[in-house]
């Protein structure tokens, strides 16, 4: 546990120190934010915030294989992939943050980066199922990993538009399934190889922490910097990495006979860790669609401006967006993990109703204050 705490906080100061240089090349390379119509923030931001949370991710891979313990993972293939890939992106968020590329340019690119990690071997090999065990997948498993990976990347895209919104649930996210992994990992590497908690997934979910996490005090509410493209899609690559990673060097089998969702996981954890965006980004495409628009034409419908038009501020609408993150994925793991659902239950349904309570805030207020305006004086 110490070297993965290490390797996060060096994501997070390496993210940290070099997003102001980020900003100023932002600056000088013209890649910034414009206020539109669709768009919460008023005054002109830079973008490219991606890059320095990607040189964080580096920094971390790199220090990870110095390290006596963590330096196992790098026998597989899956940290290259990830920093091979992890450029490809960067690169394609860096060229749609300066000049706008249309959304099929941007779709190409992402299947290239996908196909990048394939390509070096981070792909889907099996699925264990109920009933039926661990299922050996052959050609089929190089689509589903890039539907899977498009899927995450979108998501968080999509859910990018409120400050420091994308980083705060990309690190809630990255938190939950590491602490997925590293509870189920002890015992559990199929390979032989480590019988303990090293393992490539979690050290994949602590790197995208800490570069969230090293972000985020220059993003939140009044940003400075945005992250871009170049960030979001960075993020929601990592996080389907690390799951493919997860289907091929841990099995289900040291699971209590009570858990019967990890079965299901390779399938439902990256939805479940990432509920909200993945709502968010269905809605987005139901709603575009019945409108006779493209999937990916812009709009200002999203939950987070949702939030806004019924009354919250900027920083309650990210921190209720924080609250449902953190429920759905922590509830999830937690079910997963230790079976017994009542104790996780009752945590579940207190947190909920005050998520709710939180949410219903503003219309609350309306609603005691019209009642008050009405009574006689």
């Amino acid at each position: 546990m110490r070297e993965y705490l290490l390797v996060l906080c060096v994501a997070a100061g390496v993210t940290y120190l070099l997003t102001p240089l980020a900003r100023r090349f932002a600056l000088a390379f013209g890649a910034v934010a414009q206020p539109r119509s669709r768009d919460v923030h008023a005054v002109p931001i830079p973008r490219l915030g991606g890059m320095a949370m990607y040189a964080g991710v580096c920094a971390a891979f790199w220090l990870a294989s110095t390290l006596p313990a963590l330096s196992r993972v790098f026998r597989y293939s899956d940290v290259q992939a990830i920093v091979l890939a992890g450029g490809v992106i960067v690169l394609i968020g860096i060229a749609d943050d300066r000049w706008g590329i249309d959304a099929l340019t941007k779709l190409a690119g992402q299947v290239l980066a996908c196909g990048v990690m394939v390509l070096y071997g981070l792909e889907l090999l099996t699925l264990t199922l109920p009933g039926v065990g661990a299922v050996s997948l052959g050609p089929e498993g190089v689509p589903l990993t890039i539907v899977l990976a498009l899927l995450t990347v979108n998501a968080l895209n999509f859910i990018d538009g409120l400050d420091g919104l994308a980083a705060g649930v990309g690190a809630i996210a990255a938190l939950a399934f590491f602490a997925f992994s590293y509870s189920l990992a002890s015992g559990s590497i199929t390979s032989g190889v480590a019988q303990d908690r090293i393992t490539s997934p979690a050290l994949i979910a602590v790197v995208l922490a800490g570069a969230c996490l090293g972000f985020l005090p220059h993003n939140f509410n009044p940003a400075r910097i945005f992250m871009g493209d170049s960030g979001s899609m960075l993020i929601g690559l990592m996080l389907a990495a690390a799951v493919t990673s997860l289907t091929g060097q841990v099995s289900y089998a040291n699971l209590p006979p009570t858990a019967g969702l990890p079965v299901l996981l390779p399938l439902l954890l990256p939805f479940a860790v990432l509920a909200v965006p993945f709502v968010d980004l269905l809605l987005a495409v139901v709603r575009r669609t019945r409108a006779g628009r493209s999937p990916f034409a812009p709009d200002k419908a999203h939950l987070h401006h949702r939030l806004l038009e019924i009354g919250h501020s900027h920083t309650r609408a990210v921190l209720i967006m924080y609250c449902w993150t953190a429920l759905l994925a922590f509830a999830f793991v937690a079910v997963s993990l230790w079976g017994g659902p009542l104790p996780v239950l009752a945590v579940v349904g207190t947190v909920t109703a005050l998520a709710l309570g939180l949410s219903s805030v503003p219309r609350l207020r309306a609603a005691s204050t019209g009642a008050g305006e009405g009574e006689p004086r």
